[in-house]
């Protein structure tokens, strides 16, 4: 065995992840919010298929109806949610007036730390956010989640996306903007609210 393939106890990582598969009951609905919410290209359509991309990957997320499927059940194990990044916080709010005027809202507009983002849902439930990255180097986001802060208020620093966007507007410095706001302690127990907010947001036509 070549030196660079002697087993270090950990399998080799892929290089990306490529794709989400959604499978649903409501395949018009979701492949129209989908196409809507991420700006996406319909690569591939039949009457039970959808490959979506909004980037240079041929799909980044696929839509299948499946015969048989019930509504999503909150109560069992699964994906939480699925994050999309902005390159700065102009975008973000740039897609989430448009997204807006469509009647796609967040239902959770939250400041982590590591990132400043906004939770929505599609039509089945699933929770979707978008995110900006509040750190330029990686490295420094790390070490944020690793400090006492972010083990004392993991979930976040909440904020109206019409204030942030409007300071974004007026030209306040990004930089600042993205500094999370200490609220003191914040854990589990605010977990049932942030997720009815998030399961009534509204998801358009």
């Amino acid at each position: 065995m070549a030196s660079s393939e002697k087993s270090t106890g950990k399998v080799l990582s892929p290089s990306k992840l490529a794709h989400v598969v959604l499978r649903t009951n409501k395949f018009d609905q979701m492949r129209a919010f989908y196409k809507t919410f991420l700006g996406a290209d319909e690569i591939f359509a039949n009457e039970m298929m959808a490959f979506l991309s909004y980037d240079d990957e041929h799909h980044r997320i696929a839509i299948i109806q499946v015969p048989g499927v019930r509504d999503k059940d909150y109560d069992t194990c699964g994906l939480e949610h699925i994050a999309f990044t902005f390159d700065s916080l102009k975008d973000l709010c740039t897609a989430y007036k448009q997204r807006k005027a469509v009647g796609i809202e967040p239902g959770w507009c939250t400041n982590h730390g590591p990132t400043t983002s906004m939770y929505y849902r599609d039509p089945d439930g699933n929770q979707l956010e978008t995110q900006v990255d509040n750190f330029a180097d990686p490295e420094k986001a790390t070490a944020m989640m690793a400090g006492d802060l972010y083990r004392e208020n993991f979930l976040g620093s909440d904020f109206d996306p019409e204030e942030l966007c409007l300071n974004v507007e007026g030209g306040a410095d990004e930089e600042k903007l993205k500094v999370r706001k200490e609220v003191g302690p914040r854990g589990g127990e605010s977990l049932p609210a942030i997720l009815a907010s998030i399961r009534s947001a509204p998801v358009g036509a």
